[in-house]
C-alpha cells in the first residue's frame, strides 16, 4: 500500500512540473476576419456602383502581416485603366506626417526644443502681429503678440496663421500675399507670411493651415539641408519609398490616377487643374501637402509608426518620439477648434488626430482609443491602431473632400458596426 501511495505521489509531481512548463497561450482575436473582408469589399464596390467615385484600393496590416487588398473602379475612366495595387496618387496632407516625421529626426538630436520660438530658426517671423478686425475704412486692426508662435504651435496647428477666406480685410492680405504659390521657394513662402498678421494668437486656437510648410522650412533652416532632399534621405529612402515624390517622372505618369470632383449624386467630372503640380519641378516643395505615393510606399510609413519608429531593421525614430507625435497636443482650455471636433473624439499630437475616447454616437467615426491618423484633400485616409496593431492606407481620388461617408463606412467596415 505505502509503495502504491508514493507511486501516485510520485506520478502528480510528475504532472503538475510538466503542467507548469506548459506555456500558456493567449488568443488574440483579429480584426480582419472573413467576414470583416467581405464587408470591405462590399462598401467599397458599393461606392464604386454608385459613381460617387471613380475607384479605390485599401490595404491593411494587422501584427506585421497583410490582411486586405482590394481595389475596384477606375484610376482613369476615359482611358479605361483600372485601379490597381500600384496607381500612384496625390495624397495631399497625408504628406505631413511625413514631414512631421523628419522634423523629429532632427528634434532628436537635441536640435530644437518643442517650445522654443519659430523666429529663432526662421526671423522671417520676428514682429509678428494679431488680426483684431477692420475699422470703418476696411482696414486690418492688429494687436502686439502675447507670445510668440513655437515650435509646438505649428505641429499642433495652434500657430494662428490665417487659412480662410472669409475674414474681414485678413483674408484679402492672405490672398495678395500668395504665400503658397508653387513658384515661391520656402524661404520666400515665410517672407510673405512673416508680413501677414495673425488670424489669432498662438496656442490659442485650433486652426488648420500651413503649419506645416513651415515646419519644411525648419528643416531647411535646422539641418542646411533642401527640404526635399532632407526627407528624401532621412525618411523615405531608409523606408525604401521610392515612388512618393513631388515629382513623377514620364516613366511613370501611366499609373498616376485622375482626380475627380463629384458634382452630384454619381456624376463625376475630371480634374483638369492639379495634373501639372506633379510634372513639373516647381520651386515650392511643401510640407503640408505635394508628395503622391503608391498604397505599399505608403503604407511602409504606416508600419514605421506601428512598430514604434523602425521597420526592417532600420530605425528611423525613438519608440519614445513615436509615442510623443501620438499623445494629444491640446490643452483643455484650447475650446475654439475649427471642424476637428467632425473627425470624432480626437485631440491633436505632432501631425496626426490622437482619439482620446471611444466614439459617443453611432454617426460618429469608428475607431479605437489610443489610433492616430490623417487624411488628405482628395479623400485618401490611413490610420494606426496601436491596440490591434492594424494599420489601414485607403487610396481614392475624389474632390470635395468626403462628402459621400467612405471615411466612415470604411472605418465600420473594418472594426463592425458599432457597439450602441
Amino acid at each position: 500500500m505505502k509503495k502504491l501511495l508514493c507511486f501516485f505521489s510520485l506520478l502528480l509531481i510528475l504532472t503538475s512540473c510538466k503542467e507548469s512548463t506548459k506555456k500558456e497561450v493567449v488568443f488574440e482575436p483579429k480584426v480582419i476576419t472573413t467576414t470583416a473582408k467581405t464587408r470591405i469589399d462590399s462598401v467599397l464596390k458599393s461606392f464604386v456602383e454608385a459613381k460617387n467615385i471613380a475607384g479605390v484600393s485599401a490595404l491593411i496590416f494587422e501584427k506585421g502581416e497583410e490582411v486586405y487588398y482590394n481595389a475596384f473602379g477606375y484610376a482613369d475612366i476615359a482611358a479605361n485603366k483600372l485601379m490597381e495595387r500600384n496607381t500612384i496618387v496625390q495624397i495631399y496632407s497625408m504628406t505631413k506626417p511625413i514631414t512631421g516625421t523628419a522634423l523629429m529626426t532632427l528634434f532628436e538630436e537635441g536640435k530644437f526644443r518643442l517650445d522654443d520660438p519659430i523666429s529663432k530658426y526662421i526671423p522671417e517671423f520676428e514682429n509678428m502681429t494679431v488680426y483684431t478686425g477692420v475699422d470703418q475704412n476696411n482696414k486690418v486692426r492688429t494687436e502686439p503678440l502675447q507670445r510668440e508662435i513655437s515650435i509646438r504651435d505649428i505641429t499642433r496647428h495652434t500657430a494662428g496663421f490665417p487659412n480662410r477666406y472669409d475674414i474681414p480685410g485678413l483674408s484679402t492680405l492672405m490672398q495678395d500675399a500668395d504665400a503658397l504659390n508653387r513658384e515661391n521657394t520656402l524661404t520666400q513662402m515665410a517672407e510673405k507670411m512673416g508680413k501677414t498678421p495673425l488670424w489669432f494668437q498662438p496656442g490659442t486656437q485650433w486652426e488648420y493651415g500651413p503649419s506645416v510648410d513651415v515646419q519644411a522650412l525648419l528643416v531647411e533652416r535646422i539641418s542646411g539641408i533642401p527640404y526635399a532632399n532632407y526627407v528624401q534621405k532621412l525618411v523615405l529612402e531608409p523606408l525604401k519609398m521610392n515612388e512618393t515624390r513631388y515629382y513623377i517622372p514620364e516613366k511613370d505618369r501611366d499609373r498616376f490616377a485622375k482626380l475627380y470632383i463629384r458634382e452630384a449624386e454619381g456624376k463625376l467630372v475630371q480634374d483638369s487643374v492639379t495634373y501639372s503640380n506633379y510634372t513639373e519641378h516647381w520651386p515650392l516643395t511643401r510640407g503640408g501637402s505635394g508628395l503622391t505615393s503608391t498604397l505599399d510606399n505608403y503604407m511602409r510609413f504606416a508600419q514605421m509608426l506601428v512598430h514604434e519608429g523602425s521597420l526592417d531593421s532600420v530605425q528611423i525614430l525613438k519608440p519614445e518620439t513615436v509615442q510623443l507625435m501620438a499623445t494629444n497636443q491640446l490643452a483643455d482650455s484650447i475650446k475654439e477648434r475649427s471642424w476637428l471636433p467632425s473627425k470624432g473624439q480626437v485631440g491633436f499630437g505632432i501631425d496626426f488626430a490622437v482619439r482620446v475616447a471611444p466614439p459617443k454616437t453611432p454617426d460618429e467615426n469608428n475607431g479605437v482609443v489610443g489610433e492616430f491618423y490623417w487624411d488628405g484633400a482628395a479623400s485618401t485616409l490611413f490610420w494606426v491602431d496601436p491596440v490591434n496593431k492594424l494599420t489601414a492606407v485607403l487610396f481614392v481620388q475624389l474632390f470635395p473632400y468626403d462628402q459621400i461617408n467612405l471615411h466612415k463606412e470604411f472605418r465600420d467596415a473594418v472594426y463592425g458596426p458599432h457597439p450602441f
